[in-house]
């Protein structure tokens, strides 16, 4: 009887060990959010390799740019914990880094080569010297143009063109019986949307966001100049319902043949010169982002990047795919399986030395310049409170320029004048920042 109760005893404790083992070795599903660029799309598509090294399995929220930010914004303000890796801005990652949301991510290994990320990016997502999101990819913005269309009207895009030249070309160049739009310019309302475009549109009329006393300037002649000019462009020479139309559905507009011009980000390029996405891979060209009274700001600095909220317990898991999503080796990959031409820019310095990149990508140095040029510590002619370029980097932004978002598309809709959504936003920021404590 003992011998048989040692042996079940045994068992027992084997099967406890087994138990054990097996917790230990348990495969983790992840939660994830994510943005529907292109760049993710192909992430999600190639992560069954990770998926298949780890053991771990990925769940994906893919979402329209509005609708992820908010989305996400309300779990980690609320310690939800709905998701265990964030796609955020790099608006987000300093300030939720500083509020204590984020899990640090300097530790992914000697082998993640840190030194190999792209400085301005880098530092933009630390805090303190710590670093909270790792880059996904980089953006600044420029011209997109169809280069068969200017030679067939005996037009020549400047290396960077002035606002007052764009106006001419996309006059030149509209003809809506083809829905051939002269110019195409994001609509949709939004901070990162219609606002990011606008922001930098803004900066280079001479205008800001805020004085040194962060009074809002909404109702200046600069703004005033730049917003008036951006609703005439549109409504004269843009397609029809352009309040509905940001980043994914004008890039959709350009590579189907329908724009004469695009000015936006230059994550675009890698689309728009790819044959198997692009209708017009072959006849376009690219120019810097067009200026007004002074450079100042004229091209934006964003990233797209992963993080991993304080909420996730999942962290080491969550870490080993941002580890594996943003390396080298990643790059590489998207190389190799969708074409050269599609690999995230603007993150690493090694992806300009591949031999392959160079050779597939006619925009990879300007795009590299433009990104290195950016400088949101200096954004506007005149001086300011804040850095950001096309945004300003404080908690309180996504809903002011929401707001003023909505007011702009509100007069591009027709349904108001410019100078009546100007002063209805500035009556609105005056109160939030009031509120906030920054105008005493």
């Amino acid at each position: 009887m003992r011998k048989q109760t040692n042996l079940l005893s045994s068992a027992v404790g084997l099967g406890l060990v087994a138990g054990l083992a097996a917790g230990v070795a348990q495969a983790d599903e992840l939660t994830i959010a994510t943005v529907n660029n292109g760049d993710m799309i192909i992430m999600q598509k190639l992560s069954t390799a990770w998926e298949k090294e780890t053991g771990n399995k990925l769940n994906w929220v893919v979402l329209e740019e509005n609708v992820l930010r908010e989305r996400v914004t309300t779990d980690i303000a609320t310690k939800g914990g709905q998701y265990d890796i964030l796609t955020i801005g790099g608006y987000e990652a300093p300030i939720w880094g500083k509020a204590g949301w984020l899990t640090e991510v300097d530790d992914l290994g000697d082998d993640y080569d840190y030194a190999d990320l792209l400085d301005p990016i880098k530092t933009g997502l630390s805090v303190d010297g710590k670093l909270y999101a790792v880059p996904f990819y980089t953006e600044s913005s420029f011209t997109l143009y169809r280069k068969d269309l200017f030679d067939a009207a005996g037009l020549a895009m400047p290396e960077q063109p002035t606002y007052d030249q764009i106006k001419e070309f996309a006059a030149k160049l509209t003809d809506k019986s083809k829905q051939q739009y002269g110019i195409c310019l994001r609509g949709k309302p939004g901070w990162g949307e219609n606002m990011a475009f606008l922001g930098t549109m803004v900066n280079t009329y001479g205008g800001r966001w805020f004085d040194m006393d962060w009074k809002p300037q909404l109702t200046s002649e600069p703004w005033k100049k730049a917003i008036g000019d951006y609703v005439k462009l549109m409504t004269d020479f843009g397609p029809p319902g352009a309040t509905a139309n940001g980043f994914n559905e004008n890039q959709a507009l350009f590579s189907t043949g329908h724009c004469a011009m695009w000015i936006d980000a230059t994550s675009a390029a890698g689309r728009v010169y790819d044959p198997k996405q692009s209708q017009v891979a072959d006849k376009i060209a690219f120019s810097r982002a067009p200026v007004a009274e002074t450079p100042a700001g004229s091209s934006w600095s964003w990233s797209w990047n992963l993080a991993i909220p304080q909420s996730s317990q999942k962290a080491e898991a969550a870490k080993s795919f941002l580890k594996w999503a943003t390396s080298k080796d990643y790059v590489k990959m998207v190389g190799q399986s969708e074409g050269w031409v599609a690999v995230p820019p603007g993150t690493r310095k090694s992806t300009y030395a591949l031999e392959e990149y160079q050779k597939a990508a006619p925009f990879a140095q300007t795009v590299l310049d433009a990104i290195m040029s950016a400088d949101p510590s200096k954004p506007t002619k005149d001086p300011v409170p804040y850095t950001g370029v096309q945004f300003v980097a404080i908690p309180e932004f996504q809903a002011i320029g929401t707001v003023v978002g909505q007011q702009v598309a509100s007069a591009l809709a027709g349904q108001q004048t410019v100078d009546a959504a100007l002063d209805a936003a500035q009556s609105q920021v005056e109160r939030d920042m009031t509120r906030a404590g920054y105008i005493k």
